[in-house]
């Protein structure tokens, strides 16, 4: 490993972290007057936003948030190749090390962002722009599963635990599949899977307690919560 690549990639992961911690929900809806904190579920990613403002407000939220998962990946990662020597005989493996920390520490971003005092989303949306840039293949069977569990059950939260669970398992066939294992994808999969399933927590208590709200179509009105 290049003497100097390990600050390299700490710069990188900061650059991630900070991109990731861009609350596209709060500042959306605070534009909008609405600290979202403060309605549904209190939540500031894309689905609370759909919920309290509608599509017109939360798609626009659920696509920036999946950017911020993917431009980082993409951009680091050129940041990092760049300053990997290019004769270095494990070049392959420190991008593949790049893309775990990268993609985790922006996902670390949404979920933890020092703007809103460190707290912040559940990661889903930004978790699937980082597998896009990262592995797209696994991406597919996961959002497959999450429009499955969807249409099912009517529970967001349900939906995405499903499809943060499967993330691990599809790498792992894929390995199966087409060998080698990819081990860096692996533990991003199993990262990304565990950091799903820990943020729904309050979910998991209310779905046991029967107080989960299933998603509806939100009637559509002009009025702006207060």
């Amino acid at each position: 490993m290049p003497d100097s690549y390990p600050l390299h990639l700490a710069l990188a992961a900061l650059i991630a972290y900070v991109i990731g911690a861009t609350p596209f929900g709060f500042l959306i809806a605070r534009a909008r007057g609405v600290d979202i904190r403060q309605h549904g579920s209190g939540n500031i990613g894309a689905t609370n936003v759909l919920r309290v403002l509608g599509k017109r407000f939360g798609i626009p939220v659920f696509i920036l948030d999946v950017i911020k998962g993917l431009v980082p990946v993409i951009v680091c990662r050129v940041y990092c190749d760049s300053r990997i020597p290019a004769d270095a005989a494990n070049r392959d493996d420190l991008l593949a090390i790049a893309n775990v920390v990268i993609g985790i520490s922006t996902i670390l971003g949404h979920n933890y962002t020092f703007w809103l005092g460190f707290k912040g989303g559940k990661g889903i949306a930004t978790s699937a722009g980082a597998m896009l840039g990262i592995m797209p293949v696994v991406l597919s069977a996961a959002m497959t599963v999450w429009l499955i569990l969807f249409f099912a059950s009517r529970y967001v939260a349900i939906a995405s635990i499903g499809a943060a669970i499967v993330i691990p398992f599809t790498v792992l066939a894929l390995g199966w599949l087409r060998p080698p294992l990819n081990m860096p994808n692996l533990v991003l999969g199993i990262l990304m899977a565990f950091f799903g399933v820990w943020r729904h927590r309050s979910n998991i208590r209310r779905l046991r307690d029967g107080t989960e709200a299933r998603f509806h179509r939100r009637p559509k009105t002009n009025q702006t919560p207060s």
